[in-house]
């Protein structure tokens, strides 16, 4: 690609943003009448913003289109994405009077469960994305209408990756996978793709998605992540790395920053597995969703203390020399120790 057709951008993201109260260190959830005291506890930007906090740190130019509060949740956030984690938000827009959505997570037994506050932003995430920007990758989440500006990403050239959420209503309609058309990866975990596409088992999923998306990718939790890349030929069945969970949120948002990072750098389907599954073991050891992400730092100790096999493919993109650390993990609390914010 010629030096003047490159774009300004490297991954492209719009959807909404949420600000995550985190506890940590639960045995088991609460029961009505009780109380329960937690070993930790975090907070930060969620959301779309953990896909975007880990596509920075790992030296991604990103862009974000959301919808930003006035208030103090919407304050902070938008001043650790921008003036920590160096997003550009020139798409985004802050509304006054508009109360930033609030999500609180439980972390307990490996996994987390949450319950969110919110409501819809004034303006529809698809307006604040409007006509993307050129970009080499676009991140989206599809639902059975995608929105336009996903398809007009695809059009200009853009990789687009997608994600789907939990379906409220459990009707989990297979003509979601229409809109995969645009799209050049899916990455749902198992049980999103085995009630997507009506089977019972993860292998037999990844098989029907095949045949709607170039590259599917299912994860699923310790059992580690299955894949197809029809542009290839490759499959690969990659075991998860052994770790303590400390707080699974936005670990599924970490592994696709990690995945789209991999694809963009150009590596085989097993390689982009592995640096994906990494970058969201290293962040489940952290409190919180995107203040978790690794940068290059963590991922360079990590591989200068473990020195897999597996992973030699790392040689070619981590100095030998110790890498200069080119983000830090922001305060687990807000306004903790700083008031930058305010």
């Amino acid at each position: 690609m010629p030096e003047e057709s490159v774009p300004d951008i490297d991954v492209f993201l719009s959807g909404l943003l949420f600000f995550d109260l985190v506890f940590t260190g639960l045995e088991h959830p609460p029961a009505p009448g009780t109380e329960v005291w937690t070993g930790g506890m975090g907070s930060g930007p969620g959301g779309i913003a953990n896909f975007a906090v880990a596509l920075s740190r790992l030296g991604l130019r990103t862009s974000l289109a959301a919808a930003f509060g006035t208030d103090v949740y919407g304050r902070y956030c938008w001043d650790v994405l921008s003036r920590q984690e160096n997003i550009d938000l020139s798409r985004s827009r802050r509304f006054p009077e508009w109360h930033s959505p609030v999500t609180v997570s439980l972390a307990y037994a490996g996994d987390r469960a949450m319950v969110t506050h919110g409501h819809p932003p004034p303006v529809p995430v698809a307006e604040l994305a409007g006509c993307p920007p050129r970009s080499r990758a676009t991140v989206a989440h599809i639902g059975l209408d995608t929105a336009e500006w996903v398809h007009t990403a695809h059009q200009a050239g853009s990789l687009v990756f997608a994600d789907v959420g939990w379906d409220p209503s459990e009707t989990w309609s297979a003509t979601l996978l229409d809109q995969l058309a645009c799209c050049h990866a899916f990455l749902p975990n198992d049980v999103e793709a085995m009630r997507y596409t009506r089977t019972d088992t993860p292998e037999a999923a990844l098989a029907r998605l095949a045949d709607h998306v170039p590259v599917a990718v299912i994860t699923r939790g310790a059992a580690g992540v299955l894949a197809v890349d029809g542009t290839t030929g490759e499959t690969a069945d990659i075991p998860a790395l052994p770790v303590n969970v400390l707080d699974a949120t936005g670990a599924g948002d970490v592994f696709g920053a990690g995945f789209v990072a991999a694809t963009l750098t150009g590596w085989p389907l097993a390689d982009r597995l592995r640096f994906a599954g990494l970058t969201a073991s290293l962040s489940v050891q952290h409190f919180g969703g995107a203040l978790a992400a690794p940068g290059w730092h963590e991922i360079a100790e990590w591989h200068a203390r473990t020195r897999l096999p597996d992973y030699a493919f790392l040689d070619d993109v981590l100095p030998a020399e110790t890498i200069a650390e080119t983000s830090r993990r922001g305060p687990v609390t807000l306004g903790f120790g700083d008031d930058s914010w305010r």
